[in-house]
């Protein structure tokens, strides 16, 4: 019997004409309802015309979580008073709960995606619903591009709706080639704020670390919460591990009851927190509680403000979920749970002075995750860059380029990223690309049933208490009987039917003699993760793909040689990821699994001052082995040696006195006079090597082979003598200068800007003009008889004048023997003293 009194009571009836209106005028329409109005039940119900009002249609409701899409389910079942199954339906994967007469089949995001893989006209749908794409999660926004497409090419007739509370949309009316937007009233009441900041500030969270001294607040604001209002608790943490420690310290509420509400909660907790409780409840919730599901008596909300995104490391080859500051939008999803059904209110454990820096949407999953997954799902649809799909946000191009490398790393995309037949066979596991592949590529050597096993524990974060070692929490997950191995034992069976077909016998050339539990273990998660095989290094293990990761002390993977490690992430402040979950493997499954990464080359480097010339066996990062390499490739050792000149400068070669003269005088000719004289810098030099330093490079093998080459003679290569302008180095930058005295003095152009002559004062006597070369007057050093220094002068007509008094009455009494005239620019110039003028 249909519960028309629930369903009247329902805000969004008013709104169903004018959404029949726009389906059956335009044949897509985006519904904005505020949460508690029925879009996602009644909506579904009067699309399918099973409330006695518009014709039969079969709908399909896609929901971007598992315990949402049960859920809705059940609810629109319960209003037209049936049993799931009948006609109301779910599909989430490794469950289905449908019949012949189902009219309303609600799926997941991801199912919807796989189907539209099988079968693009959806044939006999003729309605489909996108709820809650305000949340923007990859599958959602990935259905409804296919939708699109197959709406424009296929089914011009299938009708689309975009449902959500709160969202872009005018962005999914123009997605929608510019669907009407129907909007609902609600009925909500009002909701107090209370802002509840900790009394003292807290560490802002890090990756997946929150504070403990904020959860210890979280739980204090519920229990003021408790004391201050009537009607149970609904309080939002951003994942299992924050719900358990917050559970932990609610101890003693004495009648009231404590429930955990997350995507792995036993299924029977998830239904009692859908129905009215006999007591007093706080339910603890992650986001799964924002807008899918009505808890029944809440009419306060405790908002931790945080929440949990996805974030990828394509340099460490790490993806993880993060914490991240919840979005208004959230916030405001979250603090409408709390009016539903009567007045209520929201404390909100941060500052009011914060909300309006808090980002206004969630970011969209194609923006932040790993794209793999998405970038096989287009490549299957015939869009390998995905830029013909309607699509709110385009995927990031270094993100799909990771992802295209890690598809054709396992055979699922050939070179110009169309789909194989292998990635479409991947695609249709259900399960990411990369546990696929494990799937499917280590059955000859495990059997279909531990690969299953190992690739159902893998799809499914297991709980802290299985522990890091795979193997272990394999056996753990075989005798448990908590949810998580019940559902671990549905996804065994949905994967061990989708390797139905591959060969269960071992191949007897390749396969590792004797594996043992763990190391079977450890290959289905090394085929899954080849680049994250590791070995012990020094106190840590390096990974094939060079990142560094260390194991707990009391980890039963310590010490082991090597490692397959399938779980990981980034500590704060850490140079070195931290296994999460691994299983131990030897050298032999590690070259099996990661056999791609396999290489073996001669490598002659630089290192440690010298040319290395090496047979170097790597998997990765990883040496196997190394011996000595005699015969290098000479090519080889000509980039060695260049390396070598590059990091420790041109100063591995001879350079005599006069080697460097040569160079000075050349940088100061290119400074001021310019071309044909050449550019003698470091990057100059090198970027001209071949020119002026072969052949003596070419026959070089190590660093005492540089040591010998006579730089100046192989620098004088450079010199322009094609122009005949190499003979004018002498006129126009020579070594030597005659002075007045007649002695030849050496030029000092280590100073290019303004070379120096450095000469005795006496020896320049005479000379009324400051002597120049290349026309740039030298700085002329005015030395004392002792050779230190008395004047510096660029223009000796002005120091003859204007200086020479000071210094001749400050030197005249300590240098007798020496001349000082009163008229240095009549004088004559000398080098000798006045006793050996005289003699």
């Amino acid at each position: 019997m249909i519960r028309d009194d629930a369903l009247a009571s329902l805000p969004v009836r008013g709104a169903l004409p004018a959404l029949r209106e726009a389906l059956d005028g335009h044949g897509t329409a985006v519904l904005v309802a505020p949460p508690g109005t029925g879009k996602t039940t009644l909506v579904p119900l009067a699309l399918a015309g099973l409330l006695g009002e518009g014709p039969e249609r079969r709908v399909i409701v896609a929901e971007p979580r598992r315990i949402a899409a049960r859920a809705a389910a059940r609810r629109m079942a319960w209003l037209l008073g049936e049993k799931p199954g009948e006609s109301v339906g779910h599909t989430v994967r490794g469950e289905r709960v449908v019949g012949r007469h189902t009219r309303v089949e609600v799926v997941t995001t991801g199912v919807l995606v796989q189907r539209l893989q099988r079968d693009q006209e959806l044939a006999g749908v003729d309605v489909v619903v996108l709820d809650e794409c305000h949340e923007r999660h990859l599958d959602a926004d990935t259905a409804a591009a296919f939708l699109w497409d197959v709406r424009q090419a296929l089914r011009p007739e299938l009708r689309l709706v975009a449902a959500s509370a709160t969202t872009d949309a005018q962005g999914w009316a123009r997605l929608l080639g510019g669907a009407p937007v129907v909007e609902a009233r609600g009925t909500a009441y009002p909701v107090e704020t209370v802002w509840a900041p900790p009394v003292r500030p807290v560490r802002p969270p890090h990756g997946m670390r929150v504070d403990p001294a904020l959860l210890t607040h979280v739980a204090s604001v519920v229990r003021r919460a408790l004391a201050e209002r009537e009607g149970d608790v609904l309080c939002f943490l951003p994942g299992v591990g924050e719900i358990a420690r917050v559970a932990g310290q609610l101890g003693g509420l004495g009648e009231v009851e404590v429930l955990q509400v997350h995507g792995r909660a036993p299924a029977a907790v998830q239904d009692a927190v859908l129905l009215p409780g006999k007591r007093r409840r706080v339910v603890l919730a992650t986001s799964v509680a924002e807008s899918s599901l009505t808890v029944p008596g809440v009419r306060v909300v405790v908002d931790s403000g945080l929440a949990r995104e996805p974030r990828v490391d394509h340099a460490r080859g790490l993806s993880a979920l993060t914490t991240v500051r919840a979005s208004q939008a959230a916030g405001r999803q979250r603090a409408g749970r709390a009016g539903r059904e009567a007045p209520g209110a929201v404390y909100r454990c941060w500052a009011e002075a914060e909300d309006a820096r808090l980002p206004r949407f969630p970011s969209p999953e194609i923006k932040v995750a790993d794209l793999t997954a998405f970038a096989l799902q287009v490549a299957c649809w015939g869009d390998p860059d995905a830029s013909g799909l309607a699509l709110l946000d385009g995927p990031p191009g270094g993100a799909m380029a990771a992802a295209r490398e890690v598809l054709a790393a396992v055979g699922a995309v050939d070179s110009v990223g169309r789909a194989t037949e292998r990635g479409v066979r991947l695609s249709r596991v259900g399960v990411h690309p990369r546990l696929a592949r494990a799937l499917l590529d280590s059955v000859p050597f495990t059997g279909a049933d531990r690969a299953a096993e190992v690739v159902a524990l893998l799809s499914e974060e297991a709980p802290r208490e299985y522990g890091d070692d795979l193997a272990g929490a394999l056996r753990r997950a075989r005798r448990g009987g908590d949810a998580y191995s019940s559902r671990w034992r549905t996804e065994v069976r949905r994967l061990r039917a989708a390797v139905s077909g591959v060969s269960d016998k071992a191949a007897e050339a390749e396969t590792p003699a004797g594996l043992s539990e763990e190391q079977r273990a450890g290959l289905v998660a090394a085929l899954a993760f080849p680049e994250r095989v590791a070995r012990a290094d020094g106190g840590s293990y390096l990974m094939v793909s060079g990142t560094r990761a260390d194991v707990g002390a009391g980890s039963a993977l310590h010490g082991a040689q090597w490692v397959a490690v399938a779980v990981a992430d980034r500590p704060v402040g850490k140079g070195h990821a931290r296994v999460q979950s691994g299983a131990v493997v030897d050298e032999d499954v590690a070259r099996l699994a990661a056999g791609a990464l396999l290489d073996e080359r001669d490598e002659v480097r630089w290192d440690g001052g010298d040319v290395v010339a090496r047979r170097v066996e790597r998997l990765g990062a990883v040496e196997l082995a190394v011996r000595a390499l005699k015969d290098a490739d000479p090519g080889l050792v000509r980039d060695a040696l260049l390396d070598g000149l590059r990091r420790e400068g041109f100063g591995l070669l001879r350079w005599s006195a006069e080697a460097g003269a040569l160079r000075q005088r050349l940088a100061f000719l290119r400074l001021h006079v310019g071309a044909p004289w050449p550019d003698v810098s470091d990057d100059a030099l090198h970027a001209r090597v071949e020119e002026w330093l072969e052949p003596e490079l070419g026959r070089a093998r190590r660093r005492a082979d540089l040591a010998r080459i006579d730089a100046g003679q192989a620098l004088a290569r450079l010199l322009p003598w094609a122009s005949g302008e190499a003979g004018r180095l002498d006129e126009l930058a020579p070594e030597r200068m005659t002075v007045p005295s007649g002695s030849r003095i050496r030029i000092d152009y280590s100073r290019p800007e303004q070379p120096v002559l450095a000469v005795k004062l006496q020896e320049m006597f005479g000379l009324q003009e400051s002597p120049r070369v290349a026309g740039v007057p030298l700085l002329v050093h005015l030395l004392s008889p002792a050779g230190r220094p008395a004047a510096v002068t660029a223009d000796l007509a002005s120091f003859w004048r204007d200086g020479y008094r000071g210094v001749r009455a400050e030197l005249r009494g300590r240098y007798p023997k020496h001349p000082w005239p009163e008229d240095p620019a009549g004088a004559e110039p000398t080098r000798h003293t006045n006793a050996r003028l005289r003699r």
